[in-house]
């Protein structure tokens, strides 16, 4: 039994995992402008509710760079008090059992090799489309984070006149319609030739984006997730084809791109953190899906 924790800008949402379901879950809002040890108490209080005896650890995912080894929050996005938190220390100290955190993109990424379109897989990429863009890097059934928690923040490479998130997530809408994604897909689904157009551009660029994927981690799998993702029907058809100028065919054939298919796939991802560190690796995960 796991306790998956995922922090938000605005709200904490937690749950107990067990053999991958979601026995257990609750969301509480947090007063993410408020000193941080009252955060703190906001985010205690939401774990008090799931917590018991049949615990036996903690995963926490958290949108900003982590110490993964110390479990070092650093700069937490939205929530300015929380520039230097040692969250698994804390974690640990209150709870009495063993904690993980890490990036809240890198917690997605390892919930799809547990739980979701990576079940039997080794190596692939989650990557997550909404108001900005990130990315999860597992290579040989292990997460990997890097030396500073930066494996896959792709979004961050310079493109065109911006860096590569700029075109490859909601900031792309708002620049080029000053509209939410959400919004244009709504449009799009009811047959405006103008949001539809603007998906078939923003499938071009994210493309690009996949490319350097391919590029430096070369993976079997890639797993779009975020709010964005769930309008890939619209930009499927120019993804695939920006992919057509890799250098390597043969590996674009087998290369699978899919849309994560997790419920409640943050809280799963958390917990996924505990089963990474504990498992020995993805290939042996059968045991507790």
């Amino acid at each position: 039994m796991i306790v998956g924790v995922d922090l938000g800008g605005t709200q904490v949402r937690v749950g107990k995992v067990r053999a991958g379901a979601l026995e257990r879950s609750a969301a509480s809002p947090i007063s993410n402008h408020e000193e941080a040890d009252v955060v703190s108490g906001e985010l205690y209080r939401a774990i008090d509710g799931v917590f018991d005896s049949e615990v036996t650890g903690i995963g926490c995912g958290v949108p900003s760079v982590v110490d993964v080894d110390r479990g070092v929050v650093y700069n937490v996005e939205n929530i300015p008090s929380w520039r230097e938190v040692p969250l698994k220390d804390e974690l640990e100290r209150r709870y009495g059992v063993p904690a993980y955190v890490n990036n809240d993109a890198n917690a997605f990424a390892v919930g799809e090799l547990y739980f979701g379109a990576g079940r039997g897989r080794r190596n692939l990429v989650g990557l997550t489309i909404g108001t900005g863009l990130g990315a999860g890097v597992v290579v040989d059934g292990r997460l990997y984070s890097g030396a500073n928690c930066g494996a896959g923040e792709i979004g961050a490479i310079p493109y065109r006149d911006h860096t590569i998130e700029h075109y490859c997530s909601g900031a792309f809408f708002q620049r080029e319609a000053g509209r939410r994604g959400e919004d244009v897909h709504r449009s799009a689904a009811d047959g405006d030739p103008r949001a539809i157009a603007l998906f078939e551009e923003f499938g071009w660029e994210l493309g690009h984006a996949l490319l350097v994927i391919l590029y430096a981690y070369d993976p079997e799998l890639i797993v779009l997730g975020g709010s964005i993702s769930r309008a890939m029907p619209l930009f499927e058809r120019t993804m695939r084809e920006r992919l057509k100028s890799y250098s390597w065919p043969h590996a674009l054939e087998r290369l699978l791109i899919a849309g994560s298919a997790v419920e409640n796939g943050a809280v799963l991802g958390a917990a996924a953190l505990y089963l990474d560190a504990h498992d020995g690796g993805g290939g042996s995960a059968s045991q507790v899906r």
